[in-house]
């Protein structure tokens, strides 16, 4: 008989009105390495705490493990789950050692869920890159801000002997993009899956990526481009000068690149989609393709409205193309109090844009897409596709 204890759970309806049931969580079998050590369940309901005390599941006497456990304002159509040994390092994984999006399940009602837990990711290489990723310069001076950043770079497979040139992808959060072992989120650690995507493609690029502030507060005010009540100092136009005045003519000078504007890309996501377009308003000459993905134009308090509807190179952003990735559940709770829904800003900004200069726009739009790096892995590889696609148009 399972020893356990239970609690009652409270939820919200989606009319408001406080519930309560009780969850039960089982696991039916898991891996024979680490036994002994601590399993906790982390979620949505605790935060994402990878390791809370109260959140360590118990043994029964039949060797199983079970917990029951008191969970506040969880939506009861969306209860998001994962298991850990203790911290992100060590989270639950595919039997092939790759990690993966949330559990998911409704908890509307009395509930027990049962679980197998298939692999732990410390029992796998730390280092899920490709080996077609480099390490651009560990410390690339930027002079517009007097710092240093990790940047990385992707070759593709044929690069040395190929003799072409590729079109170039430049990518904000580098850190995310390639490889488990440096990626971090709200939910642990998911890449991107930039370089698998690449080295499965008929045709290829090279991507460079640039890794945000070791800090993840100091990446903020480097991916606003206007001044605001919260950053009345701001670092992204030194940022996107970087990238078009330093990074760029380094790049092009050391690799085969095509450096015509036609085959050059910026993408980013939250603020770094953010600074993604600001970078594609503000240097039209430079940059022939933008990804935007889920941009945090809720934190811009206004300015990119302000930004889109006083454009002044219209004829260069004309003949421009822009993809707009948005997820129908990217919801926030601003500063202010209010709520929003972030894929009703992407379409308002569109609508502006439209209006403004009338450039070539993409816009991919995820019902039941949420904020993180899980639904960006999946939105690139039709990203890439799309980038490609119209690099090969500008050829012929």
């Amino acid at each position: 008989m399972m020893n356990r204890w239970l609690v009652l759970v409270s939820i919200l309806t989606p009319l408001g009105v406080t519930a309560q049931h009780t969850l039960t969580v089982r696991i039916s079998g898991m891996p024979t390495t680490h036994t002994g050590d601590p399993i906790y369940i982390t979620g949505n309901f605790n935060r994402w705490n990878p390791a809370e005390e109260r959140m360590i599941l118990q043994k029964q006497d039949d060797g199983s493990y079970g917990i029951s456990v008191l969970l506040k304002d969880v939506p009861s159509d969306r209860l998001e789950f994962k298991f850990t040994r203790g911290n992100w390092h060590n989270l639950e994984c595919t039997a092939d050692g790759r990690l993966v999006g949330p559990r998911v399940a409704t908890l509307d009602k009395d509930t027990t869920i049962t679980c197998r837990i298939e692999g732990w990711r410390d029992d796998f290489p730390a280092s899920t890159a490709s080996a077609n990723v480099h390490l651009l310069d560990s410390a690339f001076y930027i002079p517009q801000l007097d710092r240093h950043r990790k940047i990385w770079i992707y070759l593709p497979e044929d690069y040395e002997a190929s003799g072409k040139q590729y079109p170039v992808l430049y990518m904000q959060d580098g850190q995310h993009l390639f490889d488990e072992a440096t990626s971090v989120g709200r939910i642990g650690p998911i890449e991107w899956g930039v370089d698998e995507v690449i080295d499965s493609a008929k045709e290829k690029c090279i991507v460079v990526a640039i890794n945000h502030q070791t800090d993840y507060k100091d990446r903020v005010p480097e991916y606003y481009f206007r001044t605001n009540n919260d950053y009345p100092h701001v670092d992204g136009p030194q940022y996107m000068d970087f990238i078009v005045k330093t990074l760029k003519p380094y790049v092009d000078s050391h690799y085969r690149t095509l450096p015509d504007k036609a085959n050059t890309g910026l993408a980013g996501s939250s603020m770094g989609g953010l600074i993604t377009f600001y970078g594609g308003l503000n240097y039209p000459d430079v940059f022939g393709a933008l990804g935007v993905f889920s941009p945090s134009i809720w934190l811009d308090h206004g300015n990119i409205e302000n930004e889109l509807t006083s454009l002044t190179n219209i004829a260069n952003i004309h003949t421009q193309r822009y993809y707009f990735y948005a997820g129908m559940s990217e919801n926030r709770l601003k500063p202010d109090s209010t709520f929003v829904h972030m894929s009703d800003d992407v379409q308002r900004a569109i609508g502006l844009l439209r209006k403004a200069a009338d450039p070539e726009i993409e816009l991919s739009v995820r019902k039941d897409g949420r904020h993180g790096a899980l639904y960006w892995r999946e939105a690139f590889p039709a990203f890439y596709h799309w980038f490609i696609e119209g690099t090969q148009k500008a050829v012929h």
